[in-house]
């Protein structure tokens, strides 16, 4: 017996006047409505998502990100602190 994919279902109220949009669009493609509206909110969920999880940076940011990489600053007395209060909590040499 083959296995079904899991599906959940999503209403939304929208106007008379988006929903003609969204049957005029869907028929332009030559798709159902549901395809056009999953197909959309689909790819707006990606970009949002890459959005917020990807970082661009400018070719200086990308150079400035890299030479700190390369060659990192002495450790601040506060950052010194830091690494000794860690050993002490996590037990660690």
């Amino acid at each position: 017996m083959p296995a079904t994919a899991a599906t959940a279902r999503l209403e939304a109220r929208i106007s008379t006047q988006l929903h003609t949009m969204l049957k005029r669009a869907s028929e332009l493609q030559g798709r159902t409505m549901t395809d056009f509206v999953i197909s959309a909110v689909q790819e707006a969920a990606q970009r949002a998502i890459e959005q917020a999880e990807v970082m661009r940076f400018s070719l200086e940011d990308q150079e400035c990100f890299a030479q700190a990489l390369l060659s990192p600053p002495e450790p601040t007395p506060a950052l010194q602190r830091a690494f000794v209060r860690r050993k002490k909590l996590l037990g660690t040499p």
